[in-house]
């Protein structure tokens, strides 16, 4: 069977393979034959697709065993895929958290070579000390620990030898997957399998590029540069690459080590007090949030100081978006479940398939039980993963960025909860929430909003004229053309062209029978126990087309 459309062309049918029988590995054989690629699977694959153990093994945890077996590119899938609850089920969120991001680090020899490429010179020339044994070693990069001829103690991150190279071939072949399942899995298109992926190819290459991190690393450290208790490293510019990223080195407890704090002498209550303001302020005032806060990546520091780590993925939020957010948790604050209904869908795309009316009265049954409960017992980040699911059950689909907020939320709130159970996190954002809700409504803010809006009314008044001119005049030259979209159409006509082919197979296999029957009846050619040879053989070629379409159709699934 030749490849499908969406994958002529593709060069690596190895990997390819590779990915297929993988998957088939861990119980997932079934995908290959719905989207056509079964002739990809060995036979012995085909008729028992599950390895020994795997059918005690739930579903999540088998996708999670899958993407880890295939390394990097896949890896990265996975924990792009865990930030996104309104997407994916929440079973599998918690497992493809669990994806571990651990491989064998790459020779010192490889390390001192991609350092003095990037560099420019020799590795003694930039760096006082160097050690030749990483620190860490991911997927992507590895760490590793170093000096300055200045004296300062830093953390070198290296970009793995050609991990480029293989990341951009793994995206060309998720991309055609992702097209072979809206095509043959048409009640998958609701979850946009291109769109996903597209978005992950802009994370992940966004991710390679350490220049942009090194530039959300400093803009962070500006935005804190006057509260001392929360630390940003710094970037050395010198020492630093789009593939080399060099970082003052901090010292400190991880943040879920409660008791490690405790026995340091810190209140666990003030360092989760300063960790969730540190994240409204973010939320509230910057506009650009820190979208990875597990654990690993927040840091307490001497004096009872946070230090932040990791800006490959931050969340960015605009002055509309911030106002949304405030009004959201006053809406929880207020108990006001409608209003807050009102805003997610202010945000949302709604279109002709959103059923708004069914996502109000779902949120609604879901939020009912926090009715009369103390504040301090609500789970903000659950409540706004939970609704998010929601909306996109019914059709409303929001920013990515409101969808990432959500998430960081619920992480933070987690962290904060480890260290004081008590933890309000809606009193805690209720002066932040407030104060953006009264700057918006400033008289100041109000003009400002008018003249924007005059502005915008005016450049449109002037180009109205044109725009309107343009289209009389090619409507006399009859140069206007509409153009029409038929949603679903390519989807029927593939079904009409099968099902006709079936037909035209049928009547081959009919006029065979015919003939067959006249040549055994009329006694032509050579004959077998009696019978026309000719008209035997025209029986079985019958048979076997006959069975061979009937097989077809059965494994279809559509009789």
């Amino acid at each position: 069977m030749p490849l499908s459309r969406p994958l002529r062309g593709y060069r690596n049918i190895q990997r390819l393979s590779q990915i297929i029988n993988v998957f088939a590995k861990h119980g997932f054989g079934y995908v290959a034959v719905q989207l056509r690629l079964r002739n990809i699977l060995p036979l012995t694959r085909r008729f028992a697709s599950r390895a020994e153990g795997i059918q005690e093994l739930t579903v999540p945890v088998r996708i999670r065993m899958a993407l880890e077996e295939l390394g990097p590119t896949f890896i990265k899938f996975g924990q792009v895929l865990s930030s996104r609850p309104d997407l994916i089920p929440l079973a599998l969120i918690e497992e493809l958290k669990h994806l571990q991001d651990r491989v064998p680090p790459f020779p010192f020899g490889q390390v001192k070579e991609v350092v003095e490429k990037e560099l420019g010179g020799s590795l003694e020339e930039a760096f006082l000390s160097f050690s030749e044994i990483p620190d860490a070693a991911a997927s992507i990069a590895q760490v590793h620990s170093a000096i300055l001829k200045s004296g300062e103690s830093v953390v070198v991150k290296i970009q793995r030898p050609q991990i480029e190279k293989t990341i951009e071939e793994d995206i060309l072949l998720l991309q055609a997957l992702a097209k072979l399942l809206e095509r043959y899995v048409p009640e998958i298109r609701l979850y946009n399998p291109t769109g996903i992926v597209e978005e992950f190819s802009r994370v992940i290459r966004r991710e390679l590029d350490f220049t942009l991190e090194s530039f959300n690393v400093d803009r962070f450290r500006q935005n804190f540069k006057g509260l001392p208790q929360i630390v940003i490293p710094q970037v050395f510019w010198k020492q630093s690459t789009s593939r080399v990223m060099t970082l003052e080195r901090l010292e400190g407890i991880s943040i879920d080590e409660a008791e490690a704090i405790r026995q340091r002498g810190y209140s666990s209550m003030e360092i989760a007090h300063l960790l969730v303001d540190a994240y409204l302020l973010q939320i509230f005032e910057y506009g650009l949030f820190h979208a990875d806060p597990h654990p690993g990546n927040i840091l307490v520091l001497e004096g009872g100081r946070l230090a932040l780590l990791d800006f490959g993925i931050v969340g960015r939020i605009s002055k509309e978006m911030r106002e949304v957010n405030a009004a959201i948790f006053l809406a929880l604050v207020r108990r006001d479940y409608g209003r807050l209904a009102d805003e997610i869908l202010k945000v949302g795309l709604v279109t002709e398939e959103s059923e708004t009316r069914s996502f109000r009265e779902d949120l609604t049954d879901f939020i009912e039980p926090y009715y009369g409960r103390n504040l301090a017992h609500i789970e903000v980040g659950r409540i706004v993963s939970e609704s998010i699911q929601l909306a996109n059950k019914y059709r409303v689909h929001l920013p990515l960025d409101l969808v990432l907020l959500g998430k960081t939320l619920a992480t933070v709130e987690g962290v904060a909860r480890q260290l004081n159970p008590d933890l309000n996190l809606l009193e805690a954002a209720r002066p932040y929430a407030q104060r953006m809700m009264r700057r918006e409504k400033s008289p100041w803010h109000l003009t400002q909003k008018a003249l924007s809006l005059t502005e915008e009314y005016r450049e449109l008044a002037q180009e109205l004229p044109s725009q309107i001119k343009l289209g009389l005049r090619k409507l006399l030259h009859g140069r206007l053309r509409v153009e029409f979209s038929h949603v679903g159409l390519d989807y029927l006509s593939r079904e009409m062209d099968r099902s006709s082919n079936r037909i035209s197979f049928s009547l081959i296999i009919s006029a065979i029978i015919v003939a067959s029957s006249l040549i055994i009846n009329s006694g032509m050619g050579p004959r077998v126990f009696g019978l026309s040879a000719l008209g035997i053989v025209g029986f079985s070629l019958a048979g076997v087309l006959g069975l061979w379409l009937a097989i077809s159709i059965l494994r279809s699934g559509r009789l």
